[in-house]
């Protein structure tokens, strides 16, 4: 099992720093990783930098052991999983915080739209449908997120359109069809409301007088 550990420690600072020691308890039941940490990326959560993990390599704890975290603790294991290597560990850990408007889990969402595996963004695109109701949870933590992150925000949309343009042409003809699009054009309009202005949409110009997006 993994050492307590300080702030230094890679999966402790995926979180806020107040978070630090539910963060602790969950690193406490996760199995050794055979390799460190892969990739990090920084953004800011309620305007402190996390730094958050590309990739996790972890094996998952026996669900005896993730049944004796608290609800929070358990929400922060699952923010961790999403982070796996393997496509379907992070899915499934996905679903269970997808639906949480907690600042700290609009990140690990937010990362994954930006990601190849469809599924999952068939599973995000499904759960954040709330974000085009303004004055939601979801469209206020969401947009927020995206206001303090732009260029977070930036490269996620451009990586949306190039894993469609790369994989994923010959399903969806059209990228207004692709699930990540529907996500982009939810998430640029609660950005946009938080903004107070409209919310930069970055498909490539082709694309949008194609009437891809």
């Amino acid at each position: 099992m993994q050492p307590l550990s300080d702030r230094s420690n890679p999966l402790i600072t995926a979180f806020p720093a107040e978070l630090a020691s539910d963060a602790e308890a969950v690193l406490a039941v996760m199995p050794d990783s055979r390799l460190q940490p892969h990739a990090s990326f920084s953004v800011a959560v309620e305007g402190q930098p996390v730094l958050i993990p590309g990739r996790l390599y972890n094996d998952e704890p026996p669900t005896d052991r993730v049944a004796s975290l608290s609800s929070r603790q358990q929400q922060l294991l699952h923010c961790l999983y999403s982070r796996h290597c393997d496509g379907m560990v992070r899915q499934r850990h996905l679903e269970k915080v997808v639906g949480s408007t907690d600042p700290w889990v609009v990140p690990f969402v937010v990362q994954l739209v930006g990601e190849y595996v469809v599924e999952i963004l068939v599973v995000i695109c499904d759960e954040l449908r709330d974000l085009a109701t303004p004055g939601t949870c979801g469209h206020l933590a969401y947009g927020q997120f995206i206001v303090d992150n732009p260029a977070f925000f930036a490269r996620t949309q451009r990586r949306v359109v190039s894993y469609w343009s790369c994989y994923y042409r010959g399903t969806y003809a059209s990228f207004r069809g692709y699930p990540g699009c529907t996500i982009l054009d939810l998430l640029r309009s609660a950005a946009s409301d938080r903004a107070g202005r409209s919310w930069p949409n970055l498909a490539p110009a082709g694309a949008r007088v194609d009437g891809y997006c």
